[in-house]
């Protein structure tokens, strides 16, 4: 039960990180964009900052400690048990 929901927590993780590195790069682009008065949709990307971005960001940081704090309990709990046995 454990390794399952470890598993779909490092998919979530995965899947969470490209949507992080989808709104950089759209960022990036819409920066240039804006520097050269094209319409990149900076404006658009402004409105997903607080509802979309910034939790998207949020859940990345918390899923990789909460994977990190667990991948540690494992190993050090799970090697006691084999050292026991």
């Amino acid at each position: 039960m454990k390794d399952k929901l470890l598993e779909w927590l490092n998919l979530a993780l995965v899947a969470n990180i490209f949507l992080v590195l989808f709104s950089f790069f759209w960022l990036a682009i819409a920066l240039i964009g804006h520097a050269f008065n094209l319409p990149l949709g900076l404006d658009l990307w402004y409105q997903l900052w607080e509802p979309v971005f910034t939790p998207a960001i949020g859940i990345l940081m918390a899923g990789a400690l909460l994977s990190g704090i667990l991948g540690w309990l494992s190993r050090r709990f799970g090697s006691n048990k084999l050292n026991n046995s």
